[in-house]
């Protein structure tokens, strides 16, 4: 639904997520090794904008929601960083091989239908020893919080517009030819705990 996903959904984002500090500090740790030319998936509002190092000064951006890219215009313009928007889908990228430094994603890839195809769309587009760099919440490890997150998601990517809580992200990541290289599971605090369980990570293309 249009009106939801591209005009209501995007206020309740900023206003879930812009002055949430625990956020932020996550964001800011997986932003902090990214360098040379980045892709952004995912790119939403602009709330990564704020925590990109001085020496990033342009990303390629992608997100297909219209409504997303009208609220972000006054962080592009604030951040002095030149974006290069696409509104496409991170499935097929429109980008050669071995292209980029660094790829970014936060709390994305629970909202890619073809997660699998993205993430190789991902490897592909890295140069060899380019790095994705990842902060995303989805399958936690206790059995019975799992079966609950099974339980929910029907529901909850009903209401939060596509984005799945039962994802195994670090699995996801693995399995697209990317080399893991670190990954740590921050649990987010005053959330339910079916939603809360993250993956913050770091994984490489070796060939």
């Amino acid at each position: 639904m249009k009106v939801w996903s591209e005009w209501l959904f995007p206020r309740f984002l900023d206003w879930s997520a812009a002055n949430n500090e625990e956020l932020k500090a996550l964001r800011a740790r997986t932003l902090a090794a990214a360098s040379g030319r980045v892709l952004e998936l995912g790119f939403g509002t602009g709330l990564n904008l704020g925590h990109y190092p001085p020496g990033v000064r342009r990303i390629v951006a992608v997100d297909p929601n219209p409504g997303m890219a009208r609220r972000a215009r006054a962080r592009i313009a604030a951040a002095g960083i030149e974006i290069e928007h696409h509104p496409i889908t991170a499935e097929a990228l429109p980008f050669e091989a071995r292209s980029f430094d660094s790829v970014v994603c936060t709390l994305t890839l629970c909202s890619i239908p073809a997660v699998a195809a993205a993430l190789r769309e991902v490897h592909r587009v890295l140069r060899p020893g380019g790095q994705f760099l990842f902060f995303e919440h989805g399958r936690h490890p206790d059995a019975n919080t799992y079966r609950w997150q099974r339980r929910l998601n029907p529901l909850w990517r009903r209401v939060f517009d596509g984005c799945n809580i039962d994802r195994d992200m670090a699995g996801l990541v693995s399995a697209s030819g990317l080399q893991l290289t670190a990954i740590d599971n921050p649990v987010l605090q005053h959330v339910p705990r079916p939603v809360g369980y993250c993956y913050l990570g770091r994984a490489e293309r070796r060939d």
